[in-house]
């Protein structure tokens, strides 16, 4: 898909589309157009001794696409097939244990102008992705969070700065704050208007200042959710080639996040504080890869990401410190490429806080048959224990195809 500027952050925010304003003969329109996306299928099997079995086909197809209005204006745009009525953008999620076949719903999730009439400067208008490390904008697996607003971004040099405004967003429906936990962003805030409960409506205000001093990129944000929180990250990532068959990353990251008074008193907690950090070493040497992570919570809160996916939050398979207090959590990951396109990778997590312990090991065979297409198989077992007594033991399998186009 061709750029519509070079900006840092505008492949993830340009989301694509097409536009029928005007009608023109179908080989003049598909000139203008460009389509992208993805689908996938997902089959998950775990089997639990302590809380029974889960046998789910899951299914979600993205279709992006965009086109050309004038020579400063592009209309975005993305459909779903995913979860139906739930405007989360999730699986479509069936189960094959105890239910039935059923048929996905096709949404529209983003509609939008990207304006780039000004040099150096995207400035995007409509329904689209709230694309901020606290949220995930698009994700070919996984749920979404979308909104309406403006969001301007300009390159200045080696500078990106940005800011934006969404009266109105899905957060309300959409926002895994901790699957295991089963946590969502609607259930964490409660059911009491006092509690400051997120009803998709709440007004969000969000900033960025970043800057590719190669090998080294900086970030700091800022988002405010009226009368619900106020947070702020700042980000240094690394990434250093020591020769063509050896590369090492590094990356650096701090999260803060406040939450209103009436939120706090609402839910009964004694500190409005949470925080996390994390530092991240990968390494790729020949046919070797591996990756070490450590990240640490605050003693009073570990709520840094309105999704588990997001970049402010650290997730394994099972596992993630979101929304857990007083919390370390180490990550380890040793794989090895068997040919080009067939990777082989041990992985393990441990997660402890003041009352809760958490252990997850698993192996991950990936294959890439082509460039556009990818398959992974993975298997291993989890362990969950809450004041020393243990409430999960789990097996769990996974199958996963995408297509990408």
């Amino acid at each position: 898909m061709r750029k519509i500027s070079k900006l840092s952050l505008v492949a993830a925010v340009a989301v694509a589309g097409f536009s029928t304003a005007n009608a023109q003969p179908l080989e003049e329109a598909i000139k203008n157009v460009d389509v992208s996306g993805s689908v996938v299928y997902r089959y998950d099997n775990f089997g639990d001794k302590e809380d029974g079995s889960y046998e789910h086909n899951k299914y979600k197809i993205g279709l992006n696409l965009t086109s050309k209005v004038n020579d400063y204006v592009k209309f975005n745009s993305r459909f779903l097939v995913a979860a139906p009525t739930a405007s989360t953008g999730e699986f479509a999620d069936l189960d094959a244990h105890n239910g039935s076949d059923a048929n996905p719903e096709v949404t529209l999730s983003q509609a939008n102008f990207a304006f780039t009439g000004i040099q150096n400067t995207t400035v995007i208008a409509g329904k689209q992705g709230l694309t901020t490390p606290w949220t995930v904008a698009i994700d070919s697996d996984g749920n979404e969070q979308n909104g309406t607003g403006i969001l301007a971004l300009s390159t200045f040099g080696p500078v990106t700065a940005g800011a934006g405004y969404f009266n109105q967003t899905n957060l309300d429906k959409s926002g895994n704050i901790n699957s295991a936990q089963k946590v969502t962003v609607k259930n964490l805030l409660g059911t009491d208007p006092a509690a400051g409960t997120i009803d998709g409506s709440r007004d969000i205000y969000v900033g960025t200042l970043q800057a590719d001093l190669s090998p080294v990129k900086l970030e700091s944000w800022y988002l405010d959710m009226a009368d619900t929180f106020d947070t702020y990250t700042l980000v240094a990532k690394a990434n250093f080639a020591l020769s063509s068959d050896a590369k090492i990353g590094l990356e650096a990251r701090y999260v803060s996040l406040t939450l209103d008074k009436d939120v706090q008193n609402g839910l009964g907690l004694d500190s409005d504080n949470n925080a996390m950090y994390r530092f991240v070493a990968t390494a790729n040497v020949g046919i070797v890869n591996a990756k070490v992570g450590y990240t640490g919570t605050d003693k009073d809160g570990g709520l840094t990401a309105l999704d588990q996916d997001a970049e402010n939050a650290t997730l394994g398979w099972n596992i993630t410190s979101n929304g857990i207090a007083d919390a370390d959590y180490w990550q380890g990951v040793l794989g090895v490429n068997i040919l080009d396109n067939l990777n082989l990778s041990a992985n393990y997590g441990h997660l402890k806080a003041e009352d809760l312990k958490a252990e997850e090991l698993y192996g991950q065979l990936t294959y890439k048959m082509s460039k556009n297409l990818s398959t992974y198989l993975r298997y291993g077992t989890y362990e969950e224990k809450w004041d020393g007594d243990k409430v999960s033991d789990q097996n769990r399998g996974r199958i996963q195809v995408e297509y990408t186009f």
